[in-house]
């Protein structure tokens, strides 16, 4: 089958072997922009914690859209990867995203959030961008000279699982909401009854008392 066609407008996620080169990245990138090699919409240099959230360490953004790095949809994708979806992405909530999408889909890989998830190592600073490029050829070939290895995804598909987590968590927290009414309820119906029982042994059942023949 033939690959897919090239999508120009992407997010991408770059690690380093060296971690200071991420930050000369970040600069590097913003020089391809300013040399209309590519435009980057958004950028921002993340590090995730030992609790699994995400910290922003640099941040760049186009002026000529509104918002910053954490407000786009870099903000977005920082808000999913560093909270409890980004921790748990993959599994449960992976499959909940995938139970989401109702398509016949011939790369059974790992999911786009996910594998972006994954990029995103412990202490270690990871490059985050969006890019609209004319092809990857300027963009790989600029992070390959910093040690960068290159993550990219078409920024239509992260937008895609960035709602669908949306629906997953919500129907997560639906589904969590249910299970404790109903332990709630369990509780209460076993609880009444153990007083009842309770009372029944104190009392002695004086109730069928003065009704003998």
């Amino acid at each position: 089958m033939a690959d897919k066609p090239f999508a120009t407008d992407n997010v991408i996620a770059v690690n380093f072997a060296d971690d200071d080169n991420a930050y000369e990245a970040l600069t590097l990138l913003k020089e391809l922009d300013s040399q209309s090699q590519i435009q980057m919409k958004g950028a921002g240099i993340v590090i995730r914690q030992d609790d699994g959230s995400l910290v922003v360490k640099d941040e760049v953004v186009d002026n000529r859209y509104e918002g910053t790095a954490t407000g786009g949809i870099i903000g977005l994708l920082i808000g999913v990867l560093g909270g409890p979806l980004g921790i748990l992405i993959g599994g449960v909530t992976g499959l909940l995203i995938g139970s989401l999408f109702d398509v016949e889909d011939e790369d059974h890989g790992e999911s786009v959030l996910s594998e972006l998830a994954g990029a995103a190592r412990v202490d270690h600073p990871l490059l985050l961008a969006e890019v609209d490029e004319p092809s990857p050829e300027v963009v790989d070939s600029a992070m390959e000279r910093l040690g960068g290895s290159v993550l990219r995804r078409p920024v239509a598909d992260v937008e895609a699982e960035i709602a669908a987590a949306e629906e997953a968590q919500k129907e997560a927290k639906k589904k969590a909401r249910e299970v404790l009414r109903k332990e709630r309820r369990e509780r209460a119906k076993a609880e009444v009854h153990a007083m009842i029982e309770r009372l029944k042994a104190k009392l002695g059942h004086p109730a069928h008392a003065g009704h003998s023949a």
